[in-house]
């Protein structure tokens, strides 16, 4: 099962794109320099006042689908 690791740093006035679904995919370069994409909508249980913050890892099956988004801890 693919997993991709990365940080995020969203401030709420940003996030604002994704929730009015003007913006659907959210771009992110891994830990190790890979860019992934997936869409905005697993992120949307991240958001807080602050936006979205924090350390997190994408996994997802070998065809690419049924992608989950978790906080790493400490993240």
């Amino acid at each position: 099962m693919p997993r991709y690791e990365f940080q995020l740093r969203i401030s709420a006035d940003q996030y604002l794109g994704y929730y009015r679904g003007t913006v659907r995919q959210v771009l992110v370069e891994c830990q190790d320099g890979q860019m992934v994409q997936f869409p905005a909508a697993l992120l949307q249980r991240f958001v807080t006042q602050e936006g979205i913050r924090g350390n997190f890892v994408l996994s997802c099956d070998e065809q690419h689908k049924n992608s989950r988004v978790e906080r790493r801890l400490g993240g």
